[in-house]
């Protein structure tokens, strides 16, 4: 018998295998966050049946349907088998409908347990956009500093020792600038990255905080919900920097490991004529193309982006803490030890030992 499931009840199954049945269109637009897709009809199948249905009928529609998934369904058997061996299945299509039912039927009928999901994607959509429709229930604290201080690099420490950070340039797939996109391809949908955020934010539903870079309502093509960035707005804000000289390293580091860097470099530059002027980027492309990449990354940084986001580079009390990144290990220990005594709240998981705060 066929098992239906809501999307409440998903969460309680262990490392479910998410199967997702509409076409490679549907799924490339959006799905839940770790589902995989074995569509029953491909993008050309899906226009012809919704073609028939529109202009001709329901049934002639089902009838075509019909025609073009019966060869399928050896091979499609075949494989949802073999992902039966590595735990619960789930099968869902756009509103629970005829796709997934129908493929859950003969599964179901060649003994291999599954579970259908109620409402399908549309359900698991109406969650995500709930949830972003209310207050975050967390409060934020937020990394802010100019380009180049190692801002993501120290997020991605603190996820390595187990504190509650998360990256949404990464999520974005996008660094946040107008160099942003290079080498990183196409980046989500707006539904695509909200699902992510919302599934890393379960994922921390224990801790009374989470820690994120400062970005803008927009990273690359997509936008943060309205109510993540209330919360930034109103979180505890602390001040990252490092000195020039290792802000200039770090990007070089980072954008010469880019395919054809250079290149989308000298393209991005047209985008600053505006703000820098032509006579600037003229300069800029010179020591590009002279290979001077130090001098080039140094002027970008103080004549455009310090200017832009106009950080200090030094201590100041305008903020709750602040951190010198010159020496990266110290810099995380004193995070760390603001985090765990100012931050975590009474009853608050511990990032490191796994036990629970107590009030101090």
């Amino acid at each position: 018998m066929i098992k239906e499931i809501n999307v409440e009840e998903l969460k309680t199954l262990d490392q479910p295998i998410l199967i997702d049945v509409r076409s490679e269109g549907e799924f490339a637009e959006a799905t839940i966050p770790g589902a995989m897709n074995l569509p029953l009809f491909n993008n050309e199948e899906r226009s012809k049946i919704g073609t028939t249905y529109t202009q001709a009928s329901p049934s002639l529609a089902r009838e075509l349907g019909l025609s073009i998934i019966s060869p399928k369904l050896p091979d499609l058997v075949k494989k949802v088998g073999e992902l039966a061996k590595k735990g619960p299945l789930v099968l869902f299509c756009w509103r629970g409908g005829m796709r997934s039912k129908s493929l859950a039927t003969v599964v179901e009928l060649m003994g291999i347990p599954i579970y259908r999901l109620q409402g399908g994607y549309k359900a698991y959509r109406s969650q995500v956009v709930d949830f972003f429709e209310k207050k975050l229930p967390f409060q934020v604290v937020v990394l802010r500093g100019n380009t180049g201080v190692g801002k993501t690099e120290l997020l991605g420490r603190l996820q390595a020792e187990g504190y509650p950070a998360i990256d949404l340039e990464k999520l974005a797939n996008n660094r946040g600038s107008v160099f942003g996109a290079m080498g990183l391809g196409s980046p989500p949908s707006q539904k695509k990255f909200e699902g992510l955020l919302y599934e890393e934010l379960a994922l921390l539903s224990e801790f009374p905080y989470i820690i994120v870079e400062c970005e803008s309502k927009r990273i690359g093509r997509v936008m943060l919900p309205a109510c993540f960035c209330t919360a930034m707005k109103e979180g505890i804000q602390i001040l990252h920097y490092d000195s020039l000289e290792n802000r200039v390293q770090r990007l070089i580091k980072e954008y010469t490991f880019v395919p054809n860097a250079l290149q989308e470099i000298r393209v991005a530059l047209e985008r600053l004529i505006k703000t820098l002027g032509h006579v600037k980027v003229q300069e800029l492309r010179t020591l590009l193309e002279t290979n001077c990449l130090d001098e080039f990354t140094k002027r970008l940084l103080v004549e455009y982006y310090d200017k832009l986001y106009a950080y200090p580079n030094e201590p100041s009390t305008d903020y709750a803490f602040y951190i010198n990144y010159e020496e990266p290990v110290k810099a995380l220990r004193e995070l760390e030890g603001y985090l765990d005594e100012k931050v975590a709240q009474p009853g608050g998981k511990s990032p490191v030992f796994g036990v629970r705060y107590s009030a101090k």
